[in-house]
């Protein structure tokens, strides 16, 4: 009998993106690895999320004036990278803030704490209100406990909408992406940063044996998991949409000029596409 602890187990990982309640499954397991969620990002990376983020971000375009919908942030490394850039953008107007301009959604609340008390930590936009009083990360992020498929935001409302390693653990994607298209205002962006499969036959090889034997058990043994965390995660590639079908998707939604840009061998790769 399945641990009760237990998400993921070996039937459900044999077609994970059609299992009926994987919504529920992913917020429990995404509560269960949140306090080794960042350590294990960076160690079975090698470090390179961050530099995937980092480029997702590029591709944002962003400008000093531009409202950032960061959806399942997660811990919120996506949303602070965009928020950095946007504050040391060369014509942003330091005495002018721009309140909740960066906003940071995940169905679980557990990353969402993390990435709330990273931001406090963080602290490294000193700039000046109005009167003289100092403000920080805090007074342009907001933080909203929600899902990617019902967003509880206004039609037009946003700039740019990125997600980072989180359409695949949608229920259902195309909503999600829809949702997007609904809330970014004309000429806004969309950036999507999903894990691919590289399409060098030798390179995805030791990709595969790295993601399926070698990464499972030792994220496992740093997070003390028991949701099958780490199981689900490679099943959860190998078996998501290809990158023709993410960009179908994209043009399906309304989204123009629709490109992709694979990194690190095609190991990840950033989608971009504009509303018209």
């Amino acid at each position: 009998m399945p641990d009760a602890d237990t998400a993921w187990n070996d039937d459900l990982l044999r077609d994970p993106h059609h299992v009926a309640d994987k919504r529920s499954r992913v917020r429990r397991m995404f509560a269960a690895i949140a306090p080794k969620y960042d350590l294990n990002n960076r160690v079975h990376s090698f470090g390179m999320d961050q530099r995937w983020r980092r480029r997702a971000t590029g591709l944002a375009e962003l400008r000093p004036d531009d409202r950032v919908v960061d959806v399942a942030c997660g811990s919120g490394d996506l949303t602070l990278l965009m928020a950095n850039a946007i504050w040391d953008h060369p014509h942003r107007c330091h005495s002018v803030p721009c309140p909740d301009q960066i906003i940071g959604v995940d169905f679980t609340f557990e990353l969402l704490s993390i990435a709330a008390c990273k931001a406090g930590r963080m602290n490294l936009v000193p700039g000046l209100l109005g009167d003289g009083a100092p403000t920080t990360y805090t007074d342009q992020l907001f933080w909203l406990n929600a899902d990617a498929t019902a967003l509880p935001l206004v039609d037009a409302c946003a700039d740019v909408v990125s997600i980072a390693f989180g359409i695949r653990n949608v229920q259902e994607p195309a909503k999600a992406i829809a949702e997007f298209y609904r809330v970014l205002r004309p000429g806004g962006r969309v950036i999507v940063l999903e894990f691919s499969q590289p399409r060098n036959r030798l390179i995805r090889f030791f990709n595969d044996l790295y993601c399926a034997k070698i990464m499972p058990t030792t994220a496992t043994w740093i997070s003390g998991d028991r949701s099958g965390a780490y199981k689900y995660l490679p099943k959860s590639v190998e078996s998501f949409m290809s990158r023709e079908q993410m960009m179908t998707m994209l043009r399906d939604a309304g989204f123009s000029d629709v490109t992709q840009h694979p990194m690190t061998f095609g190991v990840a790769v950033v989608y971009r596409g504009y509303k018209r």
